[in-house]
């Protein structure tokens, strides 16, 4: 099926092979025709499925039809959890946008840095903001824009928004914008939580969702490998000189972790480096950049950069420390086996956290076989099973073994005392 029978102008038809879609992936086929519709439109799709092109597609070709000549006015605003991702989906939309006959400005804006180059950025208006909440928030208290002419609304990764502590704020944008307008539902995950917000949000939606088939499944091969926790790193280095890896993408637990291990490989002669919520915006940046340029090798980051990181021909992602829920490990793996490419996702088990994976396993219906590496075959025996407990809800986590009274003082006193590493990195913006 070409992206011209789904009722785009051949502009944006020539926009979308320009970014490298050949073909509509099926979640592209699904939502544009209804998008351009004019519907509500509540979207579930694995991730790499390139809902980002599903949704600005269609919004572009609205906001041409409907552009007046006046002045600028934000006819369309997405909302997204992180400020990589509101990166990530502006240049979506500008690349296709550069394209149009009649240009149409597009603004990204996020917290963590200074509002001052912002609030200049939209002077004279945009018609399209691409946002995280607090800082929306931030620019209109700063009467810097208006949210009285929105006309189609976005909410992309919902659930993620749900998670990082955002519904308050959510609430307040949503009471900014006008009754009548199309709204647009993405999210990988539905908890009740999401699923409560899409319903007293969307009008008669048209539900698209694109089911975790083998045959839309993302090439990726994964791999579990039984390791001792304290030969972890020596096995890492080990797996990416073995494989010659070009780019390798580590997922740790907390900042301090990713801090440690980037340092000992970048000793050991591998190119490594940090990524996590506490560097600045500008360091993000810029390690993004040089890891997409290939001058890093490896980058260790915390879940951080789980969803809205998009790293084209990345080969390899590693679980170093593995994730707190199922939920966050397919969107780890996620970041490798894009768009067409094939990829692999090892993760490094303990034998503390033997239990952990298994329930991981469990629900997303896998089995991997424990790979033993010559050398760096594990001395310490797993754990027994542990009850299946499921953390709060909204969370999506997967507890192991329950804490006892004494680790319950070891934590509080940590979180009490500010200790590195002691809480989640969210990177909220």
């Amino acid at each position: 099926m070409p992206f011209a029978s789904l009722g785009l102008s051949p502009a944006l038809v020539h926009a979308a092979h320009q970014l490298g879609f050949s073909v509509p992936t099926p979640i592209q086929a699904a939502a544009i025709p209804a998008v351009l519709q004019g519907s509500d439109v509540l979207g579930a799709a694995q991730t790499g499925s390139g809902k980002t092109a599903a949704f600005a597609l269609p919004l572009l070709q609205q906001l041409q039809l409907s552009a007046t000549g006046g002045p600028r006015r934000v006819r369309a605003l997405v909302l997204v959890p992180t400020r990589e991702l509101a990166a990530q989906v502006g240049e979506v939309l500008r690349s296709l946008a550069q394209h149009l006959q009649q240009p149409l400005k597009v603004a990204i804006v996020f917290g963590g840095v200074s509002i001052n180059p912002q609030m200049i950025g939209l002077r004279g208006g945009a018609d399209i903001v691409v946002a995280t909440p607090g800082r929306l928030l931030d620019l209109v208290e700063h009467n810097a824009l208006r949210l009285s002419a929105v006309a189609h609304l976005v909410l992309d990764e919902a659930d993620r928004l749900l998670d990082l502590g955002f519904a308050d704020e959510l609430q307040r944008v949503l009471a900014l914008l006008p009754a009548q307008r199309q709204n647009l539902f993405f999210s990988a995950t539905f908890p009740d939580a999401v699923q409560a917000l899409a319903d007293g949000l969307l009008k008669s939606p048209v539900r698209v969702e694109v089911p975790h088939t083998p045959g839309s499944e993302p090439a990726i091969e994964q791999r579990a490998i039984a390791v001792d926790a304290s030969r972890r790193t020596q096995l890492l280095r080990h797996l990416v000189k073995q494989h010659e890896w070009s780019r390798v993408l580590v997922f740790v637990a907390t900042q301090y972790a990713a801090e440690h291990v980037a340092e000992k490989l970048y000793k050991a002669g591998i190119y490594a480096s940090p990524f996590h919520g506490g560097l600045s915006q500008g360091a993000r940046n810029q390690v993004l950049q040089e890891f997409k340029d290939e001058r890093w090798q490896v980058v260790v980051t915390t879940d951080l950069a789980a969803r809205g990181i998009d790293i084209a021909q990345l080969p390899a992602v590693v679980n170093y420390d593995l994730p707190r829920s199922a939920v966050d490990y397919v969107h780890r793996i996620g970041r490798t086996g894009r768009a067409g490419e094939s990829g692999v996702a090892v993760s490094f088990v303990t034998a503390d956290a033997e239990a952990h994976f298994r329930l991981i396993e469990k629900r997303q219906h896998l089995s991997l076989p424990r790979e033993h590496i010559a050398g760096f075959e594990p001395s310490e025996a797993a754990q027994g099973p542990v009850p299946d407990v499921q953390s709060p809800a909204g969370t999506g986590g997967i507890k192991g073994k329950r804490p006892s009274k004494k680790d319950k003082l070891r934590a509080a006193a940590a979180a009490s005392t500010g200790s590195p590493g002691a809480g989640p990195d969210t990177g909220k913006a």
